[in-house]
């Protein structure tokens, strides 16, 4: 029989899976389980999904195998829903070795070769290029090798002179001086000092003339947090709460004082819900004589005490969900009632977002699924959740297929025996949608020429009505 090589990949061991690519259809054919057999004679059970195309079951195998990301399995076909396999592991490529370049040109680093407990002499040399595995024994011996006038600890440069550490860390050099008498710089003789050192000294002493500056260019000063003023701090809660109350229809006032008032005018429906931006603001007489729920502005990690809280991050976190899905002053009333709105209510709404998001994402995946059915076709319920698989339940399905028997889709004809009749295609059906968006959409923006009158019954005032006429042929249900 032939055998197929297959590649495993990080997600087929996340899953216990495998994939039926293109080149495996023909090995795996149908629906149903499956007997893989390892190299040691054991069998593994596995389900084959051809619609999915995917093969499940695999988890315990890849563990037996101690099998990893971009490991092989060799797959041949025994008889029907039977198959042997063959892992392949592979092994690990060696590190590279760093790379020699011959051209590269002779490095040099500065070496002490005298000091004084004012001056250092300082001369450069040169390191040899490392060819073997002790290169940086080399670099060391390299740094080491100095003249004979220079003491048995050679260090590179690393202090300035007349500073207390460059006269401790000389004095300790000097073999034949008593660490127990300190040498005082103000008594050293000029005579001690190699006449070979003049030039060093010179060119030492002009960046020691500046203190200030060479501390300020050799250390660099650790990044201070900004810290915003208290009307800054106010100025950007009141630009955050009034996005918020633009996407979930809120109407934010300010009443002076610090204070700002989240509005809700839906008559029985109706709420407010006052905003202190800090401790202060519950002084304001605007805090004590309106009426809502009351929070404070603060921090997630402050925790104020004898009033509720809302914090900045979940303001931040309710905008963003605000804008993955519509949420109304309705939908927030019970978190502004149990008091705190922080990110533990935050996540609460999230999850509301998910709920709305996944219904219509179960919409989008019917409505793909019924794209494969021609017009004027017969849709079995059950061959349908056959295909869509365990992502949509029974009651989903029915509650979308529902949906698109009604206005404005009306794509679809219940028929006895739980069966529907498909009316238009799926992409007729859109494009006709389109068009009626977008002749809705006119009338909304811009109602031009008038046909005729209509008098709004609530406010007894004539308004214009626009007739709009398209080229699309409309279809029942659906008229631009």
């Amino acid at each position: 029989m032939k055998s197929m090589r297959y590649i495993v990949t990080r997600p087929c061991l996340q899953e216990g899976s495998l994939s039926i690519l293109k080149y495996l259809q023909t090995t795996f054919p149908q629906n149903g389980p499956a007997i893989f057999v390892d190299e040691k004679g054991d069998e593994h059970s596995v389900q084959v999904d051809t619609e999915r195309r995917r093969v499940w079951g695999l988890g315990g195998l890849y563990h037996a195998q101690h099998l990893g990301v971009n490991d092989v399995l060799i797959i041949t076909t025994l008889a029907p829903a039977r198959y042997q396999v063959e892992a392949i592991v592979k092994p690990y490529a060696p590190l590279p070795s760093p790379r020699r370049d011959p051209n590269r040109p002779p490095e040099t680093r500065r070496v002490v070769v005298s000091s004084t407990a004012h001056v250092r002499e300082v001369r450069m040399q040169v390191i040899p290029l490392p060819t073997d595995d002790h290169a940086e024994q080399q670099v060391e011996a390299a740094g080491n090798s100095t003249p004979e006038n220079a003491g048995s600890d050679t260090k590179v440069i690393g202090l300035r002179i007349n500073s207390p550490e460059a006269m401790a860390r000389s004095h300790s050099d000097k073999p034949g001086q008593d660490k127990s008498n300190p040498v005082n710089p103000g008594q050293v003789n000029s005579s001690q000092v190699n006449p070979g050192t003049e030039q060093a000294k010179a060119d030492l002493a002009a960046p020691a003339s500046h203190p200030a500056a060479d501390h300020s260019a050799t250390e660099a000063s650790p990044a201070q947090p900004v810290l915003l003023s208290s009307a800054e701090t106010h100025l950007a809660d009141e630009a955050h709460l009034t996005e918020l109350a633009r996407l979930t229809g809120y109407r934010l006032d300010n009443l002076g004082g610090g204070v700002l008032r989240l509005n809700v005018e839906l008559g029985a429906h109706g709420y407010a819900v006052l905003i202190a931006l800090d401790e202060q603001a519950r002084t304001a007489a605007a805090w004590n004589e309106e009426t809502g729920y009351r929070v404070l502005m603060c921090s997630e990690d402050q925790h104020p005490q004898g009033v509720s809280r809302l914090t900045r991050e979940a303001v931040a976190a309710l905008t963003e969900n605000a804008r993955l899905a519509p949420l109304s002053p309705v939908d927030l009333r019970g978190y502004w009632k149990a008091g705190h709105v922080d990110l533990e209510s935050a996540a609460s709404v999230a999850e509301l977002v998910s709920a709305h998001l996944a219904q219509r994402g179960i919409f989008s995946f019917v409505l793909l699924s019924l794209a494969q059915q021609p017009a004027h076709s017969v849709i079995s319920v059950p061959r349908l959740a056959d295909r869509l698989g365990s992502g949509v339940n029974y009651a989903e399905l029915g509650n979308v297929l529902e949906t698109l028997t009604r206005a404005p889709f009306l794509a679809l004809t219940p028929l006895p025996g739980g069966q529907y009749l498909m009316r238009v295609g799926v992409t007729d059906l859109l494009t006709d949608l389109a068009e009626y968006a977008d002749g809705i959409r006119r009338r909304v923006r811009a109602p031009a020429s008038a046909v005729g009158n209509v008098v709004d019954p609530a406010s007894a005032e004539p308004v214009r009505v626009e007739t709009i006429r398209t080229n699309a042929v409309p279809r029942e249900g659906i008229r631009a």
